[in-house]
């Protein structure tokens, strides 16, 4: 792991606390509780292409992102890397290792500069017993993760692969697709061909041609390395949603 810089564990800026306490992880929690924690974390800062973890390490730390943007991905058995997510807002990530007592289950990249808190698992393993709050509400976040990996099992069972990229198209604007957005809106990260079948669980060659053909139907285009989704009814209708 190359570290370019870290700070000591005290003199930590509000500004991360207050970044915390504004997760729906730590919404709710006491602010003096937040910072005693936030106190005995530690700031590092990641080079672009850094990993911060790989796959099958121990995880004996708690990570937040303050600032940066990191991918979070997995290789399957074949070998076949699977991306998951990219982290581009400030966030937790990184407890299901602690919480379970397993190894990490994907790895970390840095996708760009990066700074990350980390904390030793103990010491927020022991936050979340003082904090009953902040324990109820990883409960939700875990719940939620939970009813995402069943909903992308049910998209595979019954949606084609058409219809899960013009779904996963519309998640990357609006998670929730309850509120969808107006015609025109562009996909706010970078996301290649290889991206987008992984977390469609189809072939990169398959959904090019599903992309090239989107783009033909005038439903969706490129704005140099981003999408840009022009018609979000017919996406909606391909998804099924």
């Amino acid at each position: 792991m190359s570290i370019v810089g870290a700070m000591t564990r005290t003199g930590l800026s509000s500004g991360i606390v207050e970044l915390m306490s504004g997760t729906p992880l730590f919404e709710r929690a006491d602010p003096r509780m937040v910072r005693r924690l936030a106190e005995r974390g530690t700031l590092r800062r990641y080079r672009k292409g850094t990993y911060l973890f790989h796959q099958g390490d121990d995880a004996p730390e708690v990570l937040f992102l303050v600032s940066g943007k990191v991918e979070i991905s997995s290789d399957s058995a074949a070998g076949d890397r699977q991306l998951h997510t990219t982290l581009e807002e400030p966030q937790f990530f990184g407890e299901l290792g602690v919480l379970g007592e397993m190894a990490r289950t994907a790895s970390a990249l840095a996708l760009e500069a990066s700074e990350v808190w980390l904390v030793p698992g103990e010491v927020f393993l022991a936050f979340l017993a003082e904090e009953p709050s902040a324990a109820r509400s990883l409960l939700r976040v875990l719940a939620r993760q939970v009813q995402s990996h069943e909903a992308f099992v049910e998209d595979l069972l019954y949606l084609d692969l058409k219809g899960r990229v013009a779904k996963r198209l519309l998640q990357l604007v609006s998670p929730s697709l309850d509120d969808l957005p107006p015609d025109g809106v562009t996909v706010p990260s970078i996301v290649t061909h290889a991206d987008l079948a992984s977390l469609c669980g189809g072939s990169r060659e398959n959904v090019t041609r599903i992309l090239s053909d989107l783009q033909r139907r005038g439903i969706i285009e490129r704005d140099g390395r981003r999408f840009v989704l022009k018609r979000i009814d017919g996406l909606a209708k391909l998804a099924g949603v």
